[in-house]
Parts: C-alpha cells; sequence; structure tokens
C-alpha cells in the first residue's frame, strides 16, 4: 500500500499498488471498464531512468500507471522479472452505499470473470451485499455495501 499526501483537511488518503508479473496494463485497461474509470498516467520501464536495470523483453513494461475512479486512484507497475509476489494477507476493498447493492453486485461479477470466487456475493448479518473474489490478475477483492 502507497500513502499519498494531498490536502484534505487533516486526512491522509491512502492507496493501493499492485504489481503485477508483466500484465499490469492489460490489468488496468480491465479495470478501467469495470470500474468506470481512467488510466491517467502509465511509464514503461523503457522510457525510464530505469531502462538498463531490466532485460530488453521488459522495456514495454509499465514501471508506474495511476488508474482514477470517482475520487478514488489506484497504483500499479509490472515488477522487475524475477521479483513478481503474489498478493498475501490483503484485499482491495470495494465499499458502496446500501442503495447501491445492485451496481455493487455488478462490479463483483466483472471482477469474478476469468478469477475465483471466494466468497459468492450476497447478504450477510453485516451487509446487504458482499462477496469476496480474485480476479484474473490474481488481485485479491472485497466488494461489500454499508449496513442501514
Amino acid at each position: 500500500c502507497s500513502i499519498e499526501q494531498k490536502p484534505r483537511g487533516n486526512k491522509v488518503k491512502a492507496n493501493a499498488q499492485l504489481h503485477f508479473d508483466g500484465h499490469c496494463m492489460e490489468a488496468f485497461k480491465f479495470y478501467e471498464k469495470v470500474l468506470s474509470g481512467k488510466v491517467t498516467f502509465a511509464m514503461t520501464w523503457g522510457e525510464s531512468p530505469m531502462a538498463s536495470e531490466v532485460a530488453q523483453e521488459w522495456h514495454k513494461k509499465i514501471i508506474h500507471a495511476t488508474l482514477e475512479f470517482g475520487d478514488q486512484a489506484i497504483y500499479g507497475d509490472d515488477a522487475p522479472q524475477g521479483r513478481y509476489e503474489k498478493p498475501q494477507g490483503i484485499d482491495i476493498c470495494l465499499g458502496f452505499k446500501t442503495s447501491e447493492t445492485a451496481k455493487a453486485e455488478t462490479i463483483f461479477k466483472r471482477l469474478a470473470e476469468n478469477g475465483k470466487i471466494r466468497m459468492p456475493f450476497g447478504k450477510t448479518f453485516f451487509s446487504p451485499g458482499f462477496g469476496m473474489v480474485v480476479d484474473q490478475f490474481g488481485v485479491p477483492w472485497i466488494v461489500h455495501c454499508e449496513q442501514k
């Protein structure tokens, strides 16, 4: 997780940094559609001062990308070859209002395409809509709606 400080009163905003094994831009284009967002920045390893640190075939991979959706953002990169580690012990959480349960379920289903559902989206004792999924890129997500 990366911390980004922006002027928001006394608050500090936390944003997730997702690491990929060569599929960052493919994942971000997928998230762009699922989250109705926009990739607002992308730089390849070859465009960076670090180009000499990676193999030639890695030059078109992403050293840093930003995806903005609503007033949120996630960041991503393709880890240098041989240095990628599968996400463990974390989930990217998407929270919705109770009135947005149908929207939350739609997003959950789209994230689940070619992925693995860990807990189907549905009503729980603590939420009108909650589900857990690992998407096709290996990123774990929780989609939940606030309880009234």
